[in-house]
């Protein structure tokens, strides 16, 4: 492993472990990004999930059923058909549109909020239905599995649901756990696991884990009001990256 390499993977696996240890996972997505400046993408992905599903196993424990059972459920329920969609289309689908559409769909979430808080707009009346959770959990089960960015589209509905700030963690977390244990088995049919990623994995596995640790304990100390402020800064840097990728 070269010291690029292990610059990049290190900076990745810590802070996709504070962010899915944390700040429900908003912002996780990038250490595959942080990757593929150094490694070609496909190895970039191969590199992340077995790191994404070793801070799932760790954070799983300190949020056990504090996630809303019924928002979980719609998204995975939507989840796996998207990752089976991920799967099938990994070769041939426009990524980089996909990327777009995602992060203009992060930032005008967050563009809402701040409408809705300054009083521009009135918050709807009823938080969003389950069909519209069922579609977030498709794209996030596609876009997971193409580039590790699931937590936006699923942020969309979860934060629409009126959670407090742990019942939005705990959600992440076990959907994201789920869909990440889907994703392995085709990874693996496709390639993306190899000797090599596994080695670089054993290294990393420190760094995912203590990222992780500071993730659970900023999230335990920091206020609701600030987790959410928290939360819309890192759905606006992670749409501003998947618009500038898609581009």
């Amino acid at each position: 492993m070269t010291w690029e390499l292990f610059a990049a993977g290190a900076f990745a696996a810590l802070f996709a472990g504070v962010s899915k240890g944390g700040f429900g996972s908003g912002a996780a997505f990038a250490g595959a990004a942080i990757l593929a400046l150094v490694v070609p993408p496909g190895m970039a992905l191969g590199i992340m999930l077995p790191l994404l599903m070793l801070i799932d196993l760790a954070t799983l424990r300190p949020y056990w059923r504090q996630w809303g059972a019924v928002e979980t459920a719609v998204l995975i329920l939507g989840g796996l058909p998207g990752v089976a969609l991920g799967a099938a289309f990994y070769r041939v689908a426009d990524a980089d549109l996909l990327r777009l559409l995602i992060g203009a769909i992060a930032l005008g979430f967050v563009g809402w909020q701040v409408a809705l808080r300054a009083g521009v707009i009135r918050r709807a009346a009823r938080p969003l239905p389950g069909w519209a959770g069922v579609i977030a959990g498709a794209v996030a089960g596609f876009t997971s599995f193409v580039s590790h960015a699931g937590g936006p589209p699923a942020a969309v509905y979860l934060l629409s649901r009126g959670l407090g700030k742990t019942g939005y963690q705990a959600s992440t977390v076990a959907l994201f756990f789920v869909i990440n244990i889907a994703k392995a088995v085709p990874y693996g049919f496709l390639g993306l696991f190899t000797v090599e990623t596994l080695r670089i994995d054993v290294i990393l596995a420190p760094l995912a884990l203590l990222g992780a640790w500071i993730g659970v304990r900023a999230h335990r100390r920091v206020p609701e009001r600030a987790f959410f402020a928290i939360t819309y800064v890192l759905l606006t840097v992670t749409g501003a990256k998947l618009v500038i990728d898609g581009i």
